[in-house]
């Protein structure tokens, strides 16, 4: 394994962390300026409206998000992963569990500083049944 993809695994494990810690800051230092994420049944939203999302979610919800990495592929300054992922969301002030499962594909950009930066997200989470 390169020294490239070591790096991007660290960012991925770090953004997962991050998510389950309801880490807003970090998830924003490990993102590009033009991030943007493809979500199901919605509009594409770019930082802004992730931070929102995420603040809003994370004030409501307790989030436990699983994440394999499946493929990491590097080309040049541009890298992408598929990973697995599964979340399991329950409200905070009580009630049943929802789980989503599926896959996720993210596009990062070697920075000139040579940090990998996310920097288009893509899900399709869909609800577990049973």
């Amino acid at each position: 394994m390169g020294s490239d993809e070591r790096a991007i695994r660290e960012v991925h494990e770090a953004w997962i962390d991050a998510v389950n810690a309801g880490g807003l800051d970090r998830l924003l230092a490990l993102m590009a300026d033009d991030a943007a994420f493809l979500i199901p049944g919605e509009e594409c939203i770019g930082r802004d409206g992730l931070s929102a999302k995420f603040s809003a979610a994370h004030r409501q919800l307790r989030i436990r998000c699983l994440s394999e990495l499946m493929e990491v592929v590097v080309v040049g300054e541009v890298a992408y992963t598929r990973s697995r992922d599964s979340l399991a969301v329950s409200p905070r002030a009580g009630g049943d569990e929802d789980r989503l499962a599926g896959d996720r594909m993210t596009i990062y950009r070697k920075q000139p500083d040579g940090r990998w930066l996310l920097a288009r997200d893509a899900n399709v989470l869909s609800p577990v049944e049973g």
